[in-house]
């Protein structure tokens, strides 16, 4: 029932998560009830190929994160499996969190948070031509190096993040909600960033999202998630075109449109 990791002998299969739940005792809120539990996973299943963006999408709550905590094995599940074929989960699947303020550490420089993943990992690396490279391929000058994240911005930081995750050379990214924390006017060029790098670096790509247009920019597939289960699936043109569910209707229907702006200042 935890995550399994060994070398490819799927092609291009990359995760196979079957059956996966996870359940939460909650805190008591009275000595003569019994515990309450929360179940943020339910049956979860689902494939991830070599080259695919997949979009995670449902309201906070709707039990997204869990479901990338699982498959990173950080949490074991309490039903199910999530199988990774690959050498190494731990180099080759590297996560960009939501807030980059609270995701790099303060007193180190841009220079050491970035090259971090290839020393603790042991990876024998030019860490002077790695570091290079990585800013400039997230757009940040050479000079960022000996500087600290308060002298960013929130969009430069996230940029900062997202080097981090690609120095050790991973397959797959995990981004999880990496452009919520951000100005509207930085969203879409972080999104643009992810497009690229993807491409560049030949990666393959989860990002969890409770923001449909967001995943519509960049996924193939999408899973929407609800109270922990998979409601719908399937491909992103699909989906937008014709939601077969409720609750993806629903999700589809908050959406901004420049309609929608009109009537809400009119």
């Amino acid at each position: 029932m935890s995550v399994h990791s060994h070398d490819a002998a799927s092609g291009d299969m990359l995760f196979e998560v079957r059956g996966l739940a996870r359940t939460y005792r909650l805190p008591r809120t009275s000595l003569l009830r019994p515990p309450r539990l929360l179940t943020a996973v339910h049956d979860v299943g689902f494939e991830l190929r070599r080259g695919e963006t997949l979009g995670l999408v449902g309201e906070s709550g709707s039990g997204k994160t869990t479901l990338l905590r699982l498959m990173l094995g950080l949490e074991r599940p309490d039903a199910g499996t999530v199988v990774y074929h690959g050498a190494s989960l731990r180099r080759e699947v590297q996560v960009v969190f939501q807030d980059p303020a609270s995701a790099l550490d303060p007193r180190m420089r841009v220079a050491d948070i970035v090259l971090e993943p290839l020393r603790v990992m042991g990876l024998r690396d030019d860490h002077g031509a790695r570091l290079s490279e990585l800013l400039s391929a997230v757009g940040l000058p050479q000079a960022a190096a000996r500087r600290y994240p308060h002298e960013f911005s929130g969009g430069q930081r996230q940029r900062i993040a997202i080097a981090r995750a690609l120095a050790p050379r991973p397959r797959v990214l995990l981004a999880d909600e990496p452009v919520s924390a951000l100005d509207v006017s930085v969203r879409a060029q972080i999104l643009n960033l992810l497009e690229d790098l993807r491409v560049g670096y030949d990666l393959t790509l989860v990002l969890v999202s409770h923001d449909l247009s967001v995943v519509r920019h960049l996924c193939d597939r999408v899973l929407v998630m609800r109270d922990g289960e998979v409601v719908e699936a399937g491909e992103t043109a699909a989906i937008f075109s014709a939601p077969q569910h409720s609750y993806t209707r629903t999700l589809l229907a908050s959406i901004p449109t420049l309609k929608k702006r009109r009537a809400a200042s009119a």
